[in-house]
């Protein structure tokens, strides 16, 4: 029987990991391990400074008090899967989109990221929409994924992101593979002032946007397409590398 673990960073609460859990139980057996609340944003932290608890939700299903989706995933793989690798680690869906630099900030991202760390198959499933979000089609989409995952395999340094259209499947023209685009963000800090009147601070983005560039995620997901960018774990840049090589073959360090 295939194994699954889940996680996401959207909250044990979220419509997104039910779905894709109700389609990948069609599959097999899946371990979800999913934060307490919303941690969108996070990134890929660990929690070292303080102890976790867990919570058992359902059968095969818990959540971490105050944990990230990184921790979900090593004590999803330590404790209840026993350190044995599952089949294959989903993280999502994501109640929104994960494309460009996003996918840096992306605690769902980042929970395929920890997966395949570990050693793990692993990908990340978003919805390109941030409203009335159509988790079930979302969902479909994903699991179809997922077999062809399943069937294929993928590189050991690999993980994937994936971007569906919120959109009923029949609408979906198609599955494409994608590069990581760049955001186009106008940005600012609030001030804002408590009941006291001391001073608060609140990032927040003005317009949400993605240069529309062809052969990037969001390019294929604003034309209907399920985005499927390949991700890897070493974030050397080899061509620099060569460069640097060069520049610095004459330099010797003083004694």
């Amino acid at each position: 029987m295939l194994t699954f673990l889940l996680t996401n960073d959207d909250g044990y609460f979220s419509e997104g990991i039910r779905a894709l859990r109700e389609e990948l139980k069609s599959l097999g057996r899946v371990i979800t391990v999913a934060p307490d609340r919303n941690l969108s944003g996070v990134g890929h932290s660990l929690t070292f400074t303080q102890p976790l608890r867990i919570r058992r939700v359902d059968e095969d299903f818990w959540t971490v008090i105050g944990g990230t989706p990184a921790d979900c995933v090593h004590l999803g793989y330590y404790l209840f899967l026993d350190g044995k690798k599952p089949d294959l680690l989903c993280s999502g869906i994501n109640e929104g989109p994960n494309l460009g630099e996003d996918i840096t900030y992306s605690g769902t991202v980042s929970g395929a990221m920890e997966g395949r760390i570990l050693g793990i198959p692993s990908v990340a499933f978003s919805a390109f929409g941030r409203d009335d979000i159509l988790f079930s089609e979302v969902a479909k989409v994903a699991k179809e994924v997922v077999l062809k995952i399943l069937e294929n395999g993928m590189p050991e340094d690999v993980y994937l992101n994936v971007n569906i259209p919120n959109l009923p499947r029949e609408e979906i023209r198609g599955f494409m593979i994608t590069r990581q685009g760049k955001r186009a963000y106008k940005e600012k800090v609030l001030r804002l002032l408590d009941p006291s009147g001391k001073p608060l601070y609140w990032i927040t983005a003005e317009e949400f946007g993605w240069h529309l560039e062809e052969g990037t995620d969001y390019w294929a997901v604003y034309h209907g397409y399920v985005s499927i960018t390949p991700l890897q774990l070493d974030l050397t840049h080899h061509k620099y590398l060569e460069e640097l090589k060069k520049a610095f073959s004459t330099t010797s360090l003083s004694p």
